[in-house]
């Protein structure tokens, strides 16, 4: 099989961490390097949370830290949905693998340039590193074959009535990426909120035995405590949409939009517009098979069975 290459850039995070175990699983998918970005919580934090997630997967890939804050204006955080931690809820293993010694961007631009074939970059935090790739590196942007991100939302917010929080973090950033001419897929809150793991989902997840399983449905039970008291069925798995929708675009619905992020206004700084006024920049994922995104989720926990420990 011809795997596609991709760097996983996140800020893991409960969603990230499922995002990349789906990643990890995907027979489709060679994950070429791991970068953290601040978001969910403090850089330092999930850079930590990346090593010990890539250590429970058992992701042999490079590992970079990136920058502590956004483009422009202060760092801002997500502790009330993922924690103090970023990653609270079940006891993860100790990292057995070091950072690497370059940072997120310059690791980044390392694989892009060493590859044989174009790469892909997940994006499931704010779009800071990739915007600093671009920015620093703009003759490697012909070696990104593709931009799946999870960020934004064209009908609405979650973090303002507006804006979704990746967005919100870095408007900037998200302006400078949706405006590379790279091709992208956007998976916003239009998809992600649609693609719930219900609490019967959890009980799926568990049965299949295994460390890995246990601790994926402990992070599902977690993140759906915070959304359950906002009225949620289930556990809004955001950023797994970003891989799924790369190995299985038939789940899902997508539209060709053009796709531009607001970074003045004083109440919707941060909201991403999409329209067909302009030539399209994106696939916009709206919709989601949810019965058969559940099935893919719980179907890539049992790739882990054989190499769990108990």
């Amino acid at each position: 099989m011809n795997r596609r290459p991709i760097i996983l850039d996140g800020d893991p995070g409960h969603d990230d961490a499922i995002a990349w175990m789906l990643a990890k699983a995907c027979p489709e998918l060679e994950i070429l390097a791991v970068t953290s970005v601040c978001g969910n919580q403090t850089v330092e934090k999930v850079s930590y949370n990346a090593r010990r997630v890539c250590t429970l997967l058992g992701i042999d890939a490079p590992i970079a830290k990136g920058k502590r804050s956004p483009l422009v204006g202060p760092e801002m955080n997500a502790p009330s949905v993922h924690g103090e931690s970023g990653l609270d809820g079940p006891p993860l293993p100790e990292p057995v693998m070091e950072l690497d010694e370059l940072s997120s961007v310059n690791l980044m631009a390392k694989i892009l340039r060493e590859s044989d074939r174009k790469v892909t970059i997940v994006a499931t935090g704010p779009l800071t590193n990739v915007a600093a790739l671009l920015l620093s590196h703009p003759e490697l942007k012909e070696r990104i074959e593709e931009i799946s991100f999870m960020g934004g939302g064209i009908a609405y917010g979650n973090w303002t009535p507006a804006a979704e929080f990746n967005i919100l973090v870095d408007p900037e950033a998200a302006k400078i990426v949706t405006g590379s001419g790279i091709p992208l897929i956007m998976s916003g809150l239009d998809v992600t909120e649609k693609a719930l793991m219900m609490p019967e989902d959890f009980e799926r997840v568990r049965a299949v035995g295994g460390q890995v399983a246990q601790i994926v449905a402990d992070w599902l039970e977690f993140f759906y405590g915070f959304h359950k008291t906002l009225g949620y069925e289930g556990a809004p798995m955001h950023d797994p949409c970003a891989v799924a929708v790369l190995v299985h675009p038939e789940l899902f619905q997508l539209k060709e939009l053009c796709v531009e992020v607001e970074t003045q206004g004083e109440y919707c700084r941060g909201t991403t517009v999409g329209h067909d006024r302009k030539p399209a920049n994106a696939r916009v994922n709206l919709g989601v098979d949810r019965s058969a995104f559940a099935d893919l989720l719980i179907e890539a926990v049992k790739t882990y069975k054989e190499d769990s420990h108990e």
